[in-house]
């Protein structure tokens, strides 16, 4: 699930990499992928319905932009405590609410990028763009620990 909001720059990382993958990538039948945007509570079915969850944003760590991110579990709502990005009060209160509904999937993984700029435009930053296919790899490399077959497209 790719989230952000691709109209604020560096904000669209999750959107962005969620492209990029589905561009490069074919992910097996069992494996919905999501353009989660800034949909928020919106995404509570997609939750609800799963095993295991894979997001991917923009995640304020304190470390050089480009650098990749990865949480799992308690460590994502707690990270979200620290409103990381304006749509991530949207995403601690949808993981708030599946837990209360007690539809938390048995995995949550997160994976993101320090962002640079989260301002008006539709371009990744240099230091973003140039660290995106290596988000990339990581989040296929997660799915494929799972177990999943993701098959590169032809180049």
């Amino acid at each position: 699930m790719g989230l952000g909001n691709i109209l604020l720059r560096d904000e669209g990382i999750g959107v962005r990499t969620y492209e990029r993958m589905v561009e490069r990538y074919v992910l097996p039948a069992e494996v919905e992928a999501i353009d989660g945007g800034t949909l928020g509570l919106n995404l509570l079915p997609y939750l609800e319905d799963a095993r295991r969850v894979l997001l991917i944003d923009a995640v304020r760590s304190g470390q050089e932009p480009g650098s990749i991110v990865r949480l799992e579990g308690d460590a994502i709502p707690a990270a979200l405590a620290l409103k990381m990005s304006m749509h991530q009060s949207g995403l601690h209160d949808l993981l708030a609410i599946s837990a209360l509904r007690g539809t938390t999937p048995e995995l949550i993984i997160l994976w993101g990028m320090e962002p640079l700029v989260m301002e008006p435009g539709l371009d990744l930053t240099p230091p973003c763009a140039a660290a995106l296919d290596t988000l990339v790899d990581h989040v296929v490399g997660e799915l494929r620990t799972w177990g999943l077959d993701v098959v590169a497209l032809p180049a």
